[in-house]
């Protein structure tokens, strides 16, 4: 638990011992994995990337965001600045101070994008799980969800219904993302959030890899991030939902790891699978 720009944070940290490619790599950027909003907490990278990228020598950093998890759930405070400011004093107490590799799935990977609009000299490259930049279109769909999950989960047969579809760990995250949604204020100040300016997103130079699900419509901003970041690489991943990332975490190491090496000059192989 680490005290973090007034609130809270749960975190954890990995660090490799001998990475398959330490010998010949040398010194690795940490690679910070930042989840999705509401529903979603640092579990859903720790069961999937973190041991992969430890095994391969990156140091690893996972925290649960404000209001989420084990960290601390302040009634206000849910803005895109506050988010990232609570990044950038997390990796201040931590004293990382290195190159970054910025993770995020869903909003994680907005808030990355975010993050490296502000501290660009930092960041050394981007992965965005059904994902995009913090631009309007994108944040006018993250309002648009808000609402039909908090109009949904006030709704009393929700979380039976949930628990007989998907089993009761899913109810209990779906009750706790209803609880978090009723007694904070996120969903009214993330979509109204002051946002980077279009010069500030469009200087992010580092390589940036977006992974879309074929059947999610996040998918329909991969133009706009290409026109805005025209390094991108694109993948989008047939029949795939917006879960991808926990659907089909091999296909997704694949990705990652091919691309660490082709557009980062991060020499690595793929670790077998956890």
């Amino acid at each position: 638990m680490v005290a973090a720009n007034g609130i809270t944070l749960h975190v954890q940290r990995l660090d490799p011992v001998d990475g398959p490619d330490a010998d010949r790599a040398g010194p690795r950027p940490t690679v910070v994995l930042i989840h999705g909003m509401a529903s979603d907490t640092m579990a859903s990278w720790y069961f999937t990337m973190a041991e992969p990228l430890v095994r391969a020598g990156f140091p690893t950093v996972l925290y649960d965001l404000r209001g989420h998890g084990r960290s601390t759930r302040p009634a206000t405070g849910y803005t895109l600045d506050d988010l990232v400011d609570d990044l950038a004093a997390l990796l201040a107490e931590l004293a990382v101070t290195g190159p970054l590799l910025l993770f995020g799935n869903s909003f994680g990977g907005t808030i990355a994008f975010a993050y490296a609009a502000r501290h660009r000299e930092r960041v050394v490259g981007i992965v965005a799980v059904e994902s995009a930049p913090p631009i309007p279109e994108w944040m006018r769909r993250v309002a648009v969800r808000f609402d039909r999950v908090a109009t949904r989960l006030a709704q009393e047969p929700a979380l039976a219904e949930i628990g007989a579809r998907r089993g009761p760990i899913a109810a209990r995250r779906a009750a706790d993302t209803g609880r978090m949604l009723a007694d904070t204020s996120l969903a009214r100040e993330l979509p109204a959030s002051r946002l980077p300016s279009t010069g500030a997103l469009a200087a992010i130079d580092c390589p940036v890899l977006c992974l879309y699900g074929g059947r999610s419509a996040v998918g329909e901003l991969a133009d706009p991030v290409r026109e805005l970041l025209p390094q991108t690489r694109v993948v989008v991943l047939p029949d795939e939902k917006h879960s991808v990332l926990i659907d089909v975490p091999q296909t997704v190491r694949r990705h990652v790891f091919d691309w660490l090496t082709e557009q980062c000059g991060l020499v690595t192989t793929t670790p077998a699978t956890p």
